[in-house]
């Protein structure tokens, strides 16, 4: 069986990393460089960068901001945000970033996602879904959870998967912040529909919210921010937590 992934997420803002409730009410959380550090140190096996502002904005990934966290850490690295063609990808792939996270520009030409599996492997490519509730019905949503789509979220994570990603971060807007547990059943549902490997976003307040979306929730890894950031939980204790639970984590 293959092992559950812990990662925590740096969405960063003009330099700094920050983490609000649904999107919204931004607060700071620290140097991201220095977070990278400390997170890779404490066992982290994956760690995601989100420039949350660089689609909105108009902007490209800070690539020199993803360089000095690549040279502190020694874990995979994802990189995201206002990512949209293959120079794009090239920038911050030599910056030190292992894989790309798309979401946009993939909604926007979905082509992208096949140029792009086809150009860097689709190892490498990660299709992020922001994904909410309307009308009891789940609906992607873009530039940084602002805009909202017709589209099915979880039609979406197949076409994403034929696409040639190789990776889906599902992040649940009405879950993100607030602490109180993981969209388990879309990301069991998103889990069951498509074969790669789902990342859930958005939740996390307690060492049996993973445990929850492991199991009932099928994930492959947890993505998680403010619990970590503001010392909640310690990644040691978590995967020590997660490990007397009988699921399988990475322990140093």
């Amino acid at each position: 069986m293959l092992t559950k992934r812990i990662i925590p997420c740096l969405d960063v803002k003009d330099g700094r990393t920050v983490k609000g409730v649904n999107f919204v009410d931004l607060r700071d959380a620290g140097d991201p460089v220095e977070l990278a550090k400390i997170y890779a140190d404490e066992g982290a096996d994956e760690l995601v960068f989100l420039d949350i502002s660089a689609t909105l904005e108009k902007r490209k990934t800070l690539a020199e901001l993803v360089r000095h966290v690549a040279e502190v850490i020694n874990i995979p690295f994802t990189v995201g945000g206002g990512i949209s063609s293959r120079e794009d990808v090239s920038a911050v792939l030599q910056a030190g970033a292992d894989k790309v996270s798309i979401n946009s520009a993939a909604v926007r030409n979905p082509g992208l996602i096949n140029e792009l599996a086809k150009e860097f492997g689709s190892q490498c490519v990660v299709v992020a879904i922001d994904t909410k509730m309307y009308e009891g019905k789940p609906k992607v949503h873009t530039h940084g959870g602002k805009i909202p789509t017709e589209i099915d979220t979880i039609a979406w994570a197949k076409e994403v998967e034929e696409r040639g990603a190789g990776e889906i971060l599902l992040t649940s807007m009405d879950h993100d912040g607030v602490k109180t547990g993981f969209a388990c059943e879309i990301t069991a549902q998103i889990s069951s529909a498509a074969s790669i490997p789902v990342i859930a976003s958005g939740g996390a307040g307690t060492e049996d919210h993973f445990v929850e979306v492991f199991t009932g929730g099928c994930a492959d890894a947890a993505l998680a921010a403010s619990i970590f950031h503001f010392k909640e939980i310690a990644i040691p204790h978590l995967k020590s937590y997660l490990h007397n639970k009988e699921i399988e984590v990475r322990l140093t």
